[in-house]
């Protein structure tokens, strides 16, 4: 047994000196009590320990880009984000032909049986031309159900989410789809009025892809999708938190309007993250990053981040102004609340599984434990 001692737990309800004790890859105990004789004792010095992070919108890291689903690149990105605090990640696609589409999600369901990843997210085709953002507006299409079918089916249950624009003919059946397969259904790159956008929500839709972008802006007289996620109990927001995507006073609206409850911190990551500025590649795109800017080659739609969790946890500290309570709920419990496996990670409590950051002073991470191994 191993048991850190002398930390700043950061639980769910606030920061709590104490120890905590770790058996089999899992959480066996929280307490502020001295640590039974015989355990392997890790002193940290004061240092908090946050849940490991659980991004749920993803497309690659390090140079790497999880598009086509190949082991080596999804293998080195994951590694990637693993090093800097997440412990459990999604792998996002962006809009693809139909059978680049195929191919990817049935390689990335061999990873996701195999635990490197929790899951797809297709992040399109079915979205909106006039909010396209990063995605080819050549490859966008209408919903088709039956592609659909095709891709859960490839999928193997590893299909997670969709995000989709609900105003497009057939989307409303398609998330009724979606709920029946055990898919999340998502709102996102949408140009949907506020009506439409609240009926996927009441058809079963429990996402919003990353809430203010690539979406209706909010108008007084037309709230639009903004307005439908934020006012929906139901409904978690994704908040792309690098101070590009969302200014903090935003992000602030945002956190007060739903709270940490129903605001999922997210990256949006494309394969730039951690590599610094150049050219790459987004899907079929071609993405330059200058000063840490993704934007579509030739100036144009922001394509996607280049931070990682731990950088988008940081900033909602020390820019947003959450408690580190708040800002962990929203890194870790609420996405692992919108994906369904908070049962088993997203919060420092006995019988999850001991995924867990040790952070500097700085908010920086020092150290990763994945499943009770540092890694």
């Amino acid at each position: 047994m191993t048991t850190l001692t002398n930390a700043n737990l950061v639980l769910p309800d606030g920061v709590h000196d104490g120890s905590l004790r770790i058996e089999d890859g899992r959480i066996a105990a929280v307490s502020p009590a001295s640590p039974p004789p015989g355990d392997d004792i890790v002193d940290l010095g004061g240092r908090h320990v946050v849940p490991g992070f659980v991004d749920i919108h993803v497309h690659g890291g390090a140079g790497a880009s999880y598009q086509a689903g190949r082991d080596d690149e999804v293998r080195k990105g994951v590694a990637f984000h693993r090093a800097a605090g997440t412990t459990t990640t999604m792998a996002s696609l962006v809009t693809g032909d139909r059978r680049d589409l195929a191919d990817a999600v049935s390689r990335l369901a061999d990873l996701a049986a195999d635990g490197l990843i929790a899951g797809i997210h297709l992040e399109g085709p079915y979205l909106s031309p006039a909010r396209c953002g990063a995605h080819d507006p050549d490859l966008l299409r209408p919903p088709d159900r039956d592609e659909f079918r095709r891709l859960v089916a490839l999928g193997r249950g590893h299909v997670r989410m969709i995000t989709l624009a609900p105003e497009l003919p057939g989307a409303l059946d398609l998330v009724r789809d979606a709920v029946d397969a055990g898919v999340i259904a998502a709102v996102g790159h949408t140009e949907a009025p506020g009506e439409t956008a609240r009926a996927a929500f009441e058809a079963g839709a429990r996402v919003a892809t990353h809430l203010f972008n690539a979406m209706r802006p909010l108008h007084h007289r037309e709230g639009g999708p903004i307005a439908a996620a934020l006012g929906d109990p139901r409904v978690t927001v994704e908040l792309i938190n690098d101070g590009v995507h969302v200014e903090p006073a935003v992000a602030r609206l945002a956190f007060a309007a739903a709270g940490t409850a129903r605001v999922a911190l997210i990256t949006d990551a494309m394969a730039a993250a951690g590599m610094g500025d150049g050219d790459y590649r987004l899907g079929v795109m071609d993405v330059e990053v200058r000063a840490g800017r993704a934007t579509l080659a030739g100036g144009g739609s922001i394509a996607g981040s280049t931070i990682t969790m731990a950088d988008g946890f940081r900033r909602a500290v020390t820019h947003v102004g959450l408690p580190i309570e708040k800002a962990a709920e929203a890194a870790s419990l609420t996405p692992a609340r919108a994906l369904g496996i908070d049962s088993r990670t997203g919060s420092l409590e006995p019988g999850k599984d001991a995924d867990l950051l040790v952070l500097g002073p700085d908010l920086t991470v020092e150290r990763v434990m994945k499943n009770g191994h540092w890694l």
